[in-house]
């Protein structure tokens, strides 16, 4: 085919698949994400009317990831095997019922088996999605891809923040119901209802695509065959039955746990944060936290295209973790001046988000078939390991210290463990998506 046509069909293809994917997928991850994390909002008055400590707050918020640790792996297995359709649309459906059971949450026992059992319902949900992409974008295109994907975090941070203040300022006492279960009631429907729209409008693969053309469809595919061909050239390509045993897979677990250990930091407590700087309106506390989400949306971007142009990831990924350490020094420093310490959380936000959507081009340029189903879960279940480890830390820290500023310098440091083992492992040329 001419070099002139094959361009085009190029253009036509990509400019489907981003219009018709992406966006979808976007929304489903902004509801997954608002779902997982507006009990950092609830917690601005759930506790004190349940009478929870900070470090009921911190096990309950991070309890969450050991439910989906355990039950990560299996359930990414699944999705590889009856494909996205059907698996996505389960779990979406499963965890909008238990985020509305959030309601009924009266002690922290309860609270502790709803948040395990919400994490045992949405594992393999995010790792799916990761692996959805490798079956339509070729590794050339799959950090932008993804990286586009992942502004969704953001997204829910710009969205979730003033509607869940708004909820809980505006609702309270309606019905009976808190303001803080009215946020969880709303928040829960948009996921039952994208569940049952996953079941009709996502396709598999490629080849179930009615809206590509043949001539398209089969580029498309051949594109994706080549791209699967050249990991076993280079001998990138291993198997599920050795991920386990591979060092590399483990180093990447250990540097998404760092990376997460920043971000959950940030997305449980930042409410709260905001709150201590003197801030206690809800709706007002929900419209500051648009603005480090607001300014990481449009750097995700820039650094996701900037590592396609380039072709490299590891600097790319080392860099945006750096920014995102002194992001959180920044705040910390300056904890006693708003605007400093929001420029600080907005440079920290960036950071950490720019390197997680563009951290997935390394473990999918070698991981593939079974092996990245598991893989992927795998990685994703370590490293989300995190997202317990952090709030609980955060909580400790702020209850023996009465402020933040020790926990951000902490989180800050997780940072530059990542920043660090990317550089030293991963920026060999042959980690890129080259051949």
């Amino acid at each position: 085919m001419p070099v002139a046509q094959t361009s085009i069909l190029a253009f036509q293809v990509y400019r489907k698949l981003n219009r018709r994917l992406l966006p979808f997928l976007i929304c489903l991850y902004i509801i997954a994400y608002i779902d997982r994390v507006n009990i950092g909002f609830a917690k601005l008055t759930m506790s004190e009317q349940l009478g929870f400590s900070d470090s009921v707050y911190g096990l309950g918020a991070g309890i969450f990831f050991i439910g989906y640790f355990l039950f990560e792996i299996p359930s990414n297995l699944i999705l590889q095997r009856v494909g996205a359709k059907i698996w996505i649309a389960r779990i979406m459906i499963v965890w909008a019922l238990l985020a509305a059971a959030m309601v009924f949450v009266s002690t922290p026992l309860q609270f502790y088996v709803v948040r395990f059992m919400l994490g045992a319902g949405e594992a393999g949900f995010f790792p799916g999605i990761i692996l959805y992409l490798t079956y339509w974008y070729p590794a050339q295109r799959r950090a932008k891809a993804t990286a586009t994907f992942m502004t969704s975090v953001a997204l829910a941070g710009i969205i979730g923040g003033p509607l869940s203040g708004f909820i809980m300022t505006y609702l309270d006492g309606i019905g009976t119901l808190a303001g803080w279960q009215w946020l969880f009631l709303v928040e829960a429907l948009p996921a039952l209802l994208l569940g049952i729209v996953v079941a009709v409008w996502l396709e598999n693969s490629p080849a179930e695509a009615r809206w590509l053309t043949d001539d398209e469809r089969h580029w498309l595919i051949a594109q994706l065959q080549a791209d699967a061909a050249k990991k076993e050239q280079v001998g990138h390509i291993i198997r599920f039955n050795k991920a386990l045993g591979n060092t590399n897979v483990w180093l990447l677990s250990l540097v998404y746990f760092s990376i997460v250990m920043g971000l959950y930091g940030i997305s449980f407590w930042l409410p709260q944060i905001i709150t201590d700087f003197g801030h206690q309106n809800l709706w007002h506390t929900g419209l500051l936290t648009t603005i480090p989400y607001g300014v990481a949306a449009i750097g995700m971007i820039v650094v996701g295209h900037s590592s396609d142009q380039r072709n490299e990831r590891a600097w790319h990924v080392a860099l945006s973790a750096l920014a995102g350490s002194t992001g959180l020094m920044l705040s910390a420093l300056n904890h006693a001046d708003l605007p400093l310490a929001l420029l600080g959380l907005s440079l920290a936000s960036l950071g950490i988000l720019s390197a997680l959507s563009v951290f997935w081009s390394l473990p999918t340029a070698f991981l593939s078939g079974t092996a990245a189903a598991g893989g992927l879960a795998l990685i994703n279940a370590c490293g989300n390991l995190a997202g317990y480890l952090s709030p609980v830390l955060v909580a400790w820290i702020k209850t023996e210290t009465g402020n933040f500023i020790n926990a951000l310098y902490l989180l800050a440091l997780w940072l530059i463990v990542a920043a660090t083992i990317v550089l030293i492992k991963f920026r060999k040329p042959d980690w890129d998506s080259k051949p």
